[in-house]
């Protein structure tokens, strides 16, 4: 259940009709969730996951989408944001999964990557290939890499443009957030005629940090490690690279104001890319041509406060909706129960 139907709500901008990232249209969103004993003891468990999101349906390569990636705190282990910045495109899905799945995943995604584009890497260029991480070792046999290249690869087929299931699922499986169940969460905004839309990975931060809302504190872990977040922002808005970045640096007033203080090792990382604009692979012209806001524009003030209000809600959709989950070692780590608000 999403934080809204317990009466808690974010901000002032309604929200899109899925209160989804995938209320951009075009967006996609798939997972594959591992969630089985490794051995007959139960000691060692695969609870984890992969998640996909799509800007679009069609060939990414060909068809890039404008980007940009801002890094609050850098305790993580991503692939593919420095050339995602240099050049301010992103040519691949983006695949969310643990800290030691970011090979097997990498290679997953360029296998079908090449599978679609027989270009790359003999009459063309390179790919670059974007995935980010959370460590799930408290709930994960991290050690045992469950995660396998074709797991990457089914999630990014199993991609919908459906409402995006949240919770433990996917990535999002096997993580803990405020000392309490996390993972995958979501949110939209509505701004005039435009849509941004916020995807999160959630696994951070301790129960006593966890503001603002009613909620049962019993259950909870006490003693967690520092956590990560990773913020996935999309949106139809006509934005430039150093534009989206500007918006992504706004995700970070959302998740301050969950509670988070972005902690020594947290790796609170931000992707967004805009869908206003497909950039073909393959061209001859000299000059390309696209649209975006003046900055001095009041709609510029509108994105930054949906991107804020969406992250924000998206983490509190990410405990809202997962449930009680039991990992390695049996090892158990609780939903949090939110009361509605009075």
């Amino acid at each position: 259940m999403k934080v809204r139907e317990k009466g808690i709500i974010v901000g002032n901008l309604p929200t899109g009709r899925k209160n989804c990232i995938t209320d951009v249209a075009d967006v996609m969103v798939g997972h594959v969730t591992l969630d089985y004993p490794l051995d007959e003891s139960r000691e060692t468990y695969a609870c984890t996951g992969v998640t996909s999101i799509l800007p679009h349906k069609g060939n990414l390569f060909k068809e890039k989408v404008t980007a940009a990636s801002y890094v609050i705190n850098g305790f993580g282990k991503t692939t593919g944001l420095v050339q995602l910045n240099e050049l301010g495109v992103l040519e691949s899905p983006i695949l969310l999964t643990n800290t030691f799945a970011v090979p097997p995943v990498t290679q997953g995604v360029l296998q079908f990557m090449l599978e679609e584009n027989h270009e790359i890497g003999e009459t063309t260029g390179t790919i670059n290939i974007v995935v980010g991480e959370c460590n799930d070792s408290y709930l994960n046999s991290i050690r045992l890499f469950p995660v396998k290249p074709e797991h990457a690869i089914e999630a990014i087929k199993n991609a919908s443009e459906e409402q995006a299931i949240e919770g433990a699922v996917g990535a999002g499986k096997g993580m803990v957030c405020f000392g309490y169940k996390g993972g995958i969460g979501s949110s939209s905004r509505i701004v005039e005629e435009y849509t941004v839309g916020c995807l999160v990975l959630s696994n951070f931060g301790k129960k006593e940090e966890l503001r603002a809302f009613r909620y049962s504190q019993a259950r909870g872990l006490s003693e967690t490690s520092d956590g990560s977040i990773i913020i996935v922002l999309a949106t139809d808005a006509p934005l430039s690279d150093r534009q989206l970045q500007r918006l992504a640096k706004r995700c970070g007033i959302g998740l301050g104001r969950t509670g988070s203080h972005f902690s020594h090792g947290s790796g609170d990382i931000v992707i967004a890319f805009s869908t206003a604009h497909k950039i073909a692979h393959f061209s001859d012209a000299k000059i390309e041509t696209r649209s975006q806001f003046r900055e001095d524009h009041p709609i510029m003030n509108q994105l930054f406060t949906a991107a804020a209000e969406a992250a924000e809600e998206a983490i509190l959709n990410s405990l809202s909706q997962a449930k009680t989950t039991k990992g390695r070692s049996g090892r158990v780590v609780h939903q949090i129960e939110f009361h509605k608000e009075e």
